[in-house]
């Protein structure tokens, strides 16, 4: 008998069976091919826009993308960073062959974990309670909590063309039967598709005619623990390509051959992360697309086409890839395929990630209708916490949408629900100022500190940080402009202020930043410490509003909603809301006030029906 089985060693398995082993929990993974835990079948990199800031949360909760992908990865940059703090996030490049070998090695030896392989095709359940799971063999496991992470191996199938071969990525064995007895236990199935682009061989490559997109000649991490050690002048670059008005006739001319238009595929692609024949259909005034050409590995030759992902025949990717400039003489190493899967609708889920049909089972990942490595492994941590809790007796650990993107992500998914892959974006967090990568630990090492997920010394690093930070703004508070800097300012062509302000008034100023400040006067903090106050100086006034704003939504978080309310006896409330709202069971009137079709007036409605019938 184990506490937790894990199903799945994926990116949201290898999460959730990590840090519910680290919390004392007896668990199993279970995955059918041992050699593809931690495996990228799609793209080689980890994090990216919004996605960056998942993976430093995951790491701050105590997590192990952010280090496997720091010690991995053979390029790294900062996206956005020319732009505001808000939508900056960190990008790598992950070799392929390093990732999953470094996640292997950490995941045996993580204390309380085991490891087996085995292909799950039934659960376990008693009177809607589910006990353990059955493999394809018929070995039955039993185990207090299970947490699917299955991915896109639920009766899926690969297209290519009108082709349709029965299979999970890679050709690996898919699940043919879990899906169909999740639907007999009374869960909705959907059916979802997402794809990747052909992987070219590099010494067919004229890399000449591409422009060159290099590493940051600054370091970088994902982990707030790890100090990087890589060499910053030997990362492997990537490369820009783009699409041109042959590329684009060759696909209007061969709509009908992808299995998408052609009428052979059946599930719901991603609007966010499409193939290159929707691109070219649904923005058909665009003249070009922009693609990369991004390393595999160091120790094979493969590049990824970044952005050309299609379900096209062969033989017209061939015609696809060779019209690309630089890839005349290309050689196709593995061609671009499309995959369906059955994935459960995730309104059918609490924000603990327990579902609402069946206790004690748990999702995380693509099953649950996202997309991504990033947004698998957010849920895939937070519902191997969830799971420990419970079976510690303890309150689920539920993410504000101001306490981290994993909060907005798995908010969104059970409130909202979605009919396509979901892929979280900076531009679905209205609280992305407050939500950045540099605070990361700031806002959740607490969280996870006490739930006994990192160490006292990653603690004590915490509260250093924090008052170093205050250190700081009581040294720009306390210190003013004096005459003397009069010189400096003339010499870096300033207009020195006529009031004698502090430094850190100054430091609000557009033209001014730390860096100057330290032409004035001695400033010995770490750059961690001097980045994390000059945001929190310079963006101030739009923090602190955020804030204030964040408070009152956590004031409705905290206005429960009974479970057992029957919304058909609130008088006055819209028919459409009692729909929604009898269908959702939202816990709380936030969480209640973002289902789309239940209006302010139906929030209003329901809190007097609430204070009124339950004091609430």
């Amino acid at each position: 008998m184990y506490d937790i089985i894990v199903v799945g060693g994926g990116h949201a398995g290898i999460e959730a069976s990590h840090i519910a082993a680290k919390m004392g929990r007896k668990t199993l993974l279970i995955t059918a091919n041992i050699k593809n835990i931690g495996d990228m079948p799609c793209n080689p990199s980890i994090g990216g826009t919004a996605k960056g800031i998942i993976v430093r949360e995951i790491d701050a909760l105590g997590g192990l993308m952010g280090h496997i992908a720091d010690i991995s990865q053979i390029q790294i940059k900062m996206l956005n960073n020319s732009k505001g703090p808000a939508v900056r996030s960190l990008r790598a490049q992950a070799d392929k062959i390093t990732y999953p070998k470094n996640m292997q090695k950490a995941l045996k030896n993580t204390e309380n974990l085991t490891i087996k392989e085995a292909m799950i095709e039934d659960l376990i359940v008693e009177d809607n309670e589910v006990k353990g799971v059955i493999t394809a063999e018929g070995e039955r496991v039993y185990g207090k909590a299970v947490i699917l992470t299955t991915g896109t191996y639920l009766k899926g199938n690969i297209l290519i063309g009108s082709e349709n071969t029965p299979s999970g990525p890679h050709g690996e064995a898919r699940s043919n039967y879990l899906s169909d007895r999740l639907k007999d236990l009374g869960l909705k199935i959907i059916r979802l598709k997402t794809g990747t682009p052909q992987r070219i061989k590099k010494n067919s490559i004229d890399f000449s005619q591409m422009q060159k997109e290099e590493g940051d000649k600054k370091y970088w991490t994902f982990s707030h623990d790890y100090k990087a050690s890589y060499d910053i002048d030997k990362q492997v670059p990537c490369y820009l390509v783009y699409t041109n008005e042959i590329t684009h006739q060759i696909i209007r001319e061969n709509l009908e051959k992808s299995a998408m238009y052609g009428g052979y595929a059946t599930g719901i692609g991603p609007r966010y992360c499409p193939s290159i024949e929707d691109k070219i259909v649904r923005f058909a005034d665009k003249e070009r697309h922009q693609l990369f050409l991004e390393p595999e590995s160091l120790y094979y030759d493969d590049y990824y086409l970044q952005g050309f992902s299609t379900s096209m025949p062969r033989d017209i990717q061939e015609k696809m890839v060779h019209s690309l400039k630089g890839l005349e003489n290309a050689v196709i190493t593995k061609y671009a395929y499309a995959i369906e899967y059955d994935a459960i609708d995730p309104l059918q889920i609490n924000p603990s990630l327990e579902n609402k049909v069946l206790k004690n089972l748990f999702t995380a990942g693509q099953i649950n209708g996202t997309s991504g490595y990033e947004e698998a492994a957010g849920q895939g941590i937070i519902a191997g916490i969830n799971a420990a809790l419970k079976l510690a007796g303890k309150n689920p650990l539920i993410l504000k949408r101001s306490d981290a993107y994993i909060g907005v992500l798995i908010d969104d998914l059970v409130t909202k629900g979605t009919i396509e892959p979901y892929r979280m974006l900076t531009s679905r967090a209205e609280f992305r100022l407050i939500l950045r990568h540099d605070n990361a630990d700031l806002r959740l090492r607490e969280y996870a500190y006490e739930l006994g997920t990192i160490s006292d010394e990653q603690y004590k690093k915490l509260l250093n940080k924090k008052e170093q930070i205050n250190k700081l703004l009581k040294y720009l508070q306390e210190n003013h402009l004096n005459k003397q800097d009069k010189n400096i300012f003339k010499e870096n062509n300033k207009n020195f202020p006529t009031s004698n302000i502090s430094y850190y008034e100054l430091l609000k100023r557009p033209e001014i930043n730390l860096e100057f400040i330290k032409k004035l006067m001695p400033i010995d903090f770490s750059n961690e410490v001097q980045e994390q106050v000059e945001i929190m100086v310079k963006y101030e006034g739009y923090i602190k509003k955020a804030y204030k704003e964040a408070e009152k939504l956590k004031k409705l978080e905290e206005k429960e909603i009974p479970e057992n309310i029957d919304y058909r006896k609130v008088t006055n409330l819209a028919s459409e809301a009692k729909q929604k709202l009898e269908k959702i069971r939202p816990k709380t009137i936030a969480q209640a006030s973002r289902i789309s079709g239940v209006n302010p007036v139906d929030i209003s409605v329901l809190s007097v029906y609430l204070k009124k019938e339950y004091n609430k």
